[in-house]
């Protein structure tokens, strides 16, 4: 037997002070599988001992709302008996080591959510955060995410319909791959993890278990040190035409009546689906880890225990519905095997080679699982550490058109085609917009009703002030779905911070959850899902230390008649563009500051809720109504960008009057939209400026010609990646 010593315990995150809580819980020394256990469910990713007391202050209800944080993934009504399902999650750390691996493995964990509650997964989106473009490796690292996003989810066939792409230095030792995941199922065969019924069989599907993952929870709850490399075996390796079969199983299974409770094999594997099973339903679980399916020969209950292969869940079945059930799965060419019980003790107990080899009271485990107030700076001391210059004076732009191209063809504004298309965006059928407007529009099968996706966060707002930029990663997005012509129904994060145990990381998390939960309750958006990751900095060579506070957003709007939905591109010559919301030509923190001028000064733009949601309704109403041919808001690079960007996406060209400044071109004030419409007499608001800056038509924008904005906008990932940037 393995003894127990401090430098043991090290090794599995855990504190000195959080093993004393372990002897504690146990009366006794805990054996190399019980620590194992231990550290993986306390770990930041599992138990959110940063977190949890914070999270508690966001806004999750609404009468629309069937299910909030603590499942899988959030649930909220679409009517017709219909609920939409998604959530979005984290991988970051596996992309960093394994790229391809690492974002693959995180759109199969994220698909997991979603159908263990019921859904067929009908769109997938991303979030991701790359370091400099020159970064010597940065070009393996984005070719690798890429290819493994698309790699997998084009093979189990859910379209990959959107998402968002930053770049910044300060993710260059730690980048970003935050994946999403909606479904729809019917709001009376909705699936939950609760585990009863004592006796009941406890039954594990999917692919074997091998010795992948092992500490895949831990290793994500810790920064980067110089071993970055030697963490590679820690990182999943996933089966999208397995996951294809898995799902397909268990909704075939979900259509009986044969499922107590399920719960898919994520972070911590065995251990955290079963633990959350368990406390969940007040119960508790006996397993013989003989049973288990494995791949290897000779595995230990540790290590079967703490390993994260994919393509795993784990169900508790009605009694006598085994065989019913295992009919199934081995249709599906899938591996089933009946390996415990639901007991009545409170305990996990394990089994192996005939010996209990862990005896553990499962409180401990989740619902004790150590809670911290971590210090965090106030705000005042959080702008003084920050040390963002004041904005003072700005140079004034000398060629509009030619501060256009630069930022046209910028690292953040530049066209995303070169990803987006190696992504299976039309697989079903169901696709209504594509990728490159505002939110993608996916149709609900069968139905006229459409579900309207977003991804946004500006994290450069975020570091410059955690609560204005809160509020607009949230307003953004709720922007997104509007300017599409969907209502907004809830949000799901992930919450990326660096370390928590740092007070200027925990000001910058305190004050994004402020500012989020803030424009949620203002716009009746709330949160119904999400994820926290933190520790995300590196002490790597050549590495940034902390990220920006990244909380990026993803949500869900509906459209009633999904054909009804507005979309960026002009739709002919001499209509009228119109400017719809307030403006005040604001350029603190603007990617033209700093793309034109290598600034990265002043405050953000500020958000005034009242008038967000003001302008959102009026858009929306307008949409709805018919009365405007294209709507895109404003948001990176301004007004002028915006224009520019429906230009393209529609072949035609714009005069614009009154767009004369790089403050009424570049400003990035929030709130606003930019629409065009054959009638614009027709469009009257109370309490909504609106206000003509110019007319459709010709082959230019600001004396730059469609051509050359079209060459500067599609060339910066082509050039990035090189013509074998498909093959890298």
């Amino acid at each position: 037997m393995t003894q127990i010593t401090p430098a043991i315990v090290a090794e599995h995150g855990l504190s000195p002070e959080e093993y004393e809580r372990v002897l504690h819980a146990l009366g006794r020394e805990p054996n190399l599988t019980e620590l194992g256990i231990f550290s993986v469910m306390w770990s930041e990713h599992c138990s959110y001992k940063s977190s949890r007391i914070h999270l508690k202050k966001l806004p999750t209800e609404a009468p629309w709302v069937i299910c909030g944080p603590g499942e899988n993934a959030g649930v909220v009504d679409i009517g017709d008996g219909q609920a939409a399902i998604f959530k979005m999650e984290s991988h970051n750390h596996p992309s960093y080591i394994e790229p391809y691996q690492g974002a693959a493995t995180g759109v199969g964990g994220i698909l997991r959510d979603v159908f263990t509650m019921g859904a067929r997964p009908i769109a997938n989106m991303n979030a991701l955060r790359f370091g400099r473009p020159d970064h010597p490796k940065m070009r393996h690292l984005i070719a690798g995410v890429v290819h493994g996003i698309g790699g997998y989810g084009n093979c189990v066939g859910v379209p990959t319909v959107g998402g968002e792409v930053n770049f910044h230095r300060a993710y260059d030792g730690n980048i970003l791959v935050n994946a999403m995941t909606v479904g729809v199922a019917e709001t009376d065969k909705i699936f939950y993890s609760a585990a009863s019924g004592v006796g009941n069989p406890i039954v594990y599907v999917g692919s074997k278990t091998g010795r992948d993952g092992i500490h895949g929870a831990t290793m994500a709850s810790a920064d980067f040190g110089e071993d970055s490399e030697e963490k590679r075996p820690t990182v999943q390796v996933g089966d999208p035409f397995t996951e294809k079969l898995l799902i397909e199983a268990c909704l075939e299974l979900m259509a009986s009546d044969a499922i107590v409770a399920i719960q898919d094999m994520g972070a911590a594997g065995l251990t955290s689906s079963s633990v959350e099973m368990a406390s969940k339903g007040g119960v508790g679980i006996r397993l013989d880890m003989n049973k288990v399916p494995q791949r290897e020969e000779g595995m230990t209950a540790y290590e079967m225990m703490l390993s994260e292969s994919q393509e795993r869940m784990l169900m508790v079945l009605k009694p006598g519905k085994e065989a019913f059930a295992e009919a199934i799965f081995k249709k599906w060419e899938l591996d089933f095997a009946v390996i415990g019980e639901v007991t009545d003790t409170g305990r996990m107990v394990l089994v192996h080679n005939g010996e209990t080899v862990c005896d553990i009271p499962l409180a401990p485990l989740a619902d004790d699982a150590p809670l911290y107030d971590r210090p965090a700076l106030s705000r005042e001391d959080y702008q003084a550490w920050a040390k963002i210059a004041p904005l003072g004076d700005v140079p004034a732009s000398n060629d509009l058109g030619a501060d256009l191209v630069t930022l046209m063809a910028s690292p953040d504004i530049a066209s995303r085609r070169w990803i987006w298309e190696q992504y299976d965006h039309m697989v079903g059928a169901d696709t209504v917009q594509r990728p490159g407007g505002d939110a993608a529009v996916v149709r609900v099968h069968g139905s006229s009703k459409g579900i309207a996706i977003s991804t946004d966060c500006t994290p450069r707002y975020c570091y410059a002030d955690p609560y204005e930029g809160g509020k607009q990663a949230i307003a953004e997005c709720w922007r997104n779905l509007s300017a599409v012509g969907s209502l907004p129904l809830a949000v799901t994060n992930c919450l990326n911070f660096a370390n928590p145990q740092r007070p200027e990381i925990m000001a910058q998390f305190t004050g994004c959850l402020d500012g989020m939960g803030e424009a949620c309750r203002q716009l009746a958006f709330p949160i119904v899902s999400g994820n926290v990751s933190l520790y995300n900095e590196s002490k790597a060579t050549g590495g940034g230390s902390a990220i920006l506070p990244t909380p990026a957003i993803g949500a869900i709007g509906l459209l009633s008649d999904w054909s009804k939905s507005a979309t960026i591109a002009f739709k002919g010559e001499g209509e009228a563009i119109l400017l719809i919301g307030e403006t005040a030509g604001h350029l603190g923190q603007s990617i033209w500051l700093r793309e034109v001028h290598g600034r990265e000064d002043g405050t953000p733009p500020p958000v005034d809720l009242a008038k967000e949601k003001a302008a959102g309704d009026f858009v929306r109403k307008l949409i709805a109504d018919g009365k405007v041919s294209a709507v895109h808001d404003v948001a990176d690079g301004g007004v002028l960008v915006a224009v520019a960007e429906m230009a393209l996406a529609g072949k035609i060209g714009a005069t614009l009057d009154g767009i004369d400044s790089a403050a009424s071109a570049f400003g990035e004030d929030q709130g606003v939209y930019v629409v065009t419409t054959a009638n614009p007499d027709a469009i009257v608001a109370a309490g909504v400026p609106v206000k003509r800056i110019g007319t459709t038509g010709g082959a230019s924008v600001a004396g730059v010609t469609l051509a050359d904005l079209r060459t500067a906008h599609e060339g910066f990932f082509p050039k990035l990646m090189g013509a074998d940037a498909a093959l890298a």
